[in-house]
Order: C-alpha cells, then sequence, then structure tokens
C-alpha cells in the first residue's frame, strides 16, 4: 500500500553570494569599493598632512567637525529629496561633487607649503567641507538605492557584503594613502584618490535607470521631513540600534587620535599609520563575510549589545597598549566588533522601513552616523587636548559601555529584537 503523505520538501540552502549574483549589485558593490577606498585614502591622507604641519591634535578633530557641519545640514534634506528624486541620479551627482574636492586636496598638496604660514590649514578645511556636503548627500541615497537593485528577500545578504566591501576599502586605503605619502609623497597619494573618485562616480552609469515613481506632494517638504524623523521614534530597534552606533561612536572614536599614537606612542611613520588606520577593518571584514554566510538568527539585540560592550573594551585595553603590536591586534577586535553593530543595524533599518519612508530613515541614520564619526574626531581631537591622549582615549572605552548599559535600558525591544523577527 502507497503512502498518502507526501515526502517533506528539502529546506533550501542559504546562499551566501545571493546578493552578488545580481549584476547590478555587482556594479554597486565594485563603484562602492572604489569610492571607500579613495575616501579612506583622503582621511589617513588628510590627518598625516594635518598633524605634519600643526603637530597638534586639536586640528585633527577640527576637520572632523567641519566635516560633519555640512553633511549634517545637507542629510537633514537629503532622505528626503531621495524619496522624491530618482536615487541614481543623485548617487552621481554627489560622487561627482567628491571628485571636485580630491582634486582641490590634490592642487593644494603642492601650494600648502607656502600657503601655510599665511592661511593655515584652512584651504584644507574648505575641501573638507565640500565632502562633508557631498557625503551628507550620497550616504541616504546609496543607502535608498540598494533597496532598488536588490529583492527584499536579498536585503540582508546585500547588507553584509555591502559592509564587508566597506570594511576591505577600508582595509586598502589607509594603507595604499600610508604607503604612498610615506614611500612616495602626499601628491601622489591624492592622485590615486581623485582616480578612483572619477571611476566611482561614472561607473554608476552602467547600471540602467529604472522606473522611478514620484511621490504625490500631498505634505510639506517640512511635513516630509518631520514623517521621518517621527517614524524613527515609533520604532523603537531602530532608534535604539542607531543611538547605540551614535554614542558609543561619539566616545568611542579612537581611530581619530592614530596620527598621534603612530607619532607619539609608538613611534611609525606614514606606513605604520597606514597599518593602524586599516587595521579595525581587517577585523571587520572577516565578521562581514562571516555574516553573508550566515543568516540573523537568535537574539539578534542582545548580540548587537554584547559586541559593543567588546568594543568598548578594545578602546579601553588600546588606550593603555604601548606595543605596536598588540595595538594592531586591539584594533582588529575593535572593527570586528563594530561591524556585528553596522550589520545588524543596517539589517533592522533596511527590513522594517516601508519603501517609500527609506531615504528619511536613512538620512537620519546617516546623521547618526556623521555624528558619531565626524563629531566623533572633534570630541577626540578636544579630549586628547584637554585630558592627554591616553586619558581621553581610556575617557572613550568607558562611555561606550556606559552608553550600552543605557540604551538596554531604554530600549527593551531592541534588547528583545530576535532575527526571526525580521523575516
Amino acid at each position: 500500500m502507497k503512502s498518502s503523505s507526501r515526502s517533506p520538501q528539502p529546506i533550501p540552502k542559504h546562499d551566501p553570494y545571493a546578493a552578488l549574483r545580481v549584476r547590478d549589485f555587482r556594479v554597486l558593490v565594485l563603484t562602492r569599493l572604489a569610492i571607500t577606498i579613495a575616501s579612506q585614502m583622503e582621511v589617513v591622507v588628510v590627518r598625516y598632512q594635518v598633524y605634519g604641519l600643526t603637530h597638534d591634535p586639536l586640528p585633527i578633530g577640527i576637520a572632523g567637525l567641519v566635516e560633519a557641519i555640512p553633511a549634517l545640514l545637507v542629510a537633514l534634506f537629503a532622505g528626503h529629496v531621495a524619496d522624491r528624486t530618482e536615487r541614481r541620479r543623485l548617487v552621481i551627482l554627489s560622487r561627482s561633487a567628491l571628485i571636485i574636492s580630491s582634486s582641490g586636496l590634490l592642487a593644494l598638496s603642492f601650494l600648502m607649503p607656502s600657503l601655510y604660514p599665511t592661511t593655515g590649514i584652512w584651504p584644507i578645511y574648505a575641501m573638507i567641507f565640500i565632502a562633508g556636503a557631498a557625503s551628507g548627500l550620497l550616504s541616504p541615497a546609496s543607502f535608498a538605492y540598494n533597496a532598488e537593485v536588490l529583492p527584499k528577500e536579498l536585503y540582508a545578504n546585500g547588507a553584509a557584503w555591502n559592509s564587508s566591501t566597506w570594511q576591505t576599502g577600508a582595509i586598502l586605503g589607509p594603507t595604499i594613502g600610508g604607503l604612498i605619502a610615506g614611500y612616495f609623497s602626499i601628491s601622489s597619494a591624492y592622485v590615486v584618490d581623485v582616480v578612483l573618485t572619477i571611476v566611482a562616480a561614472f561607473s554608476v552609469f552602467l547600471i540602467p535607470r529604472r522606473p522611478f515613481e514620484r511621490r504625490s506632494r500631498e505634505e510639506s517638504n517640512l511635513q516630509s521631513i518631520v514623517a521621518g524623523w517621527k517614524f524613527v521614534f515609533r520604532h523603537q530597534p531602530i532608534l535604539g540600534a542607531i543611538s547605540l552606533d551614535l554614542f558609543a561612536v561619539l566616545f568611542g572614536g579612537a581611530v581619530a587620535m592614530l596620527p598621534v599614537y603612530a607619532s607619539e606612542i609608538f613611534h611609525v611613520g606614514a606606513e605604520g599609520l597606514g597599518l593602524l588606520q586599516a587595521a579595525p577593518s581587517v577585523g571587520a571584514v572577516l565578521v562581514s563575510v562571516l555574516f553573508a554566510h550566515y543568516k540573523l538568527r537568535g537574539r539578534v539585540g542582545q548580540q548587537i549589545l554584547w559586541t559593543v560592550c567588546a568594543f568598548g573594551v578594545s578602546i579601553i585595553l588600546f588606550a593603555i597598549s604601548t606595543n605596536f603590536y598588540l595595538a594592531l591586534a586591539l584594533l582588529v577586535l575593535y572593527g570586528a566588533t563594530d561591524s556585528v553593530s553596522v550589520i545588524i543595524r543596517s539589517t533592522v533599518i533596511q527590513l522594517m522601513t516601508p519603501d517609500q519612508m527609506r531615504g528619511r530613515v536613512a538620512a537620519i541614520n546617516s546623521m547618526f552616523i556623521i555624528t558619531s564619526n565626524e563629531i566623533g574626531a572633534f570630541e577626540s581631537g578636544l579630549a586628547a587636548k584637554l585630558m592627554g591622549l591616553v586619558p581621553s582615549v581610556l575617557f572613550g572605552g568607558i562611555m561606550t559601555l556606559i552608553t550600552v548599559g543605557a540604551v538596554a535600558g531604554f530600549a527593551p525591544k531592541l534588547r528583545r529584537l530576535r532575527g526571526e523577527d525580521l523575516e
């Protein structure tokens, strides 16, 4: 007698390369790699150049503030624009603006020796200001554009590959920038920066335009912006995740002080600085590739909280380290733990945000990231000036741990969030 029951269907295996099988996403990932290498080269070379001119940690922090102010102002409106305008066009426009800033920095690399006695480093700040404004538009436009080239079921996989791509660029950028600046010249490093930025801007034209459904103007521009903020504050897991990143990185921005550590603590040149700058991304890439091979499962809210705790501990240990190789290992841990936070946060935002709100929510996330990274760099520079280098970094690590406790308390829905809730 034949059994009437059907044989169970095999459960489809998770494909870790599913997002990369989408041709337009592959192109977007490659352009992201190019722009990330360029921007991270620029970060390390600018900091090296500024500290070489001033021999003072505070101007490094001010450079972060100069970049953050226009980025925040632009990002405030960029999400609204990204929800009303073709996102591909915005990506190309913002990357074109980055060509202007990187070309300006290249020109100034030849002119600063004669300009510095009369102008100080303000011409460099002017180019950083332009880069900040461009980044304020690029981040929400790129984040929202990802959703156009990938189906929803691949968002989490795409977030992992986006993170690993960014982190790979963050490894290569500082390393290449430090090596070129150290062995050749600052100007040579800026030449590579300009070329990569041009490639990243114009390669987006390889992705075909998609029909864009323009939203009706039922609400004013101000109402549209306010609606984005209301959405974020009504969804505790999103608010908790981006707040955790904001305050943890704001106080734990030890990376901004690496030029001072390289010079005063470890006594290594631009080459050593490049390795220090790249070390966090080594850990981040390893974690990102691991996440691409596995779905988010279990208590992801608790995972993000515990990994940010480890992030804070790595900062505390780095602050008191005097051995260059131990410092590199701690920075690898720093990057690995930060990457877990980035991937989970990106996945939560992508999956919990409706498409018509995606640009605005991405812009708010971008504003939090800009505040944590760039204003965090200013905080690090100011704290180092007032407290001394090592106490300031140690203080940042302790504040990171306090932040985790505070977020765990005010965002219980984030603490209880499970991977299955995102499906």
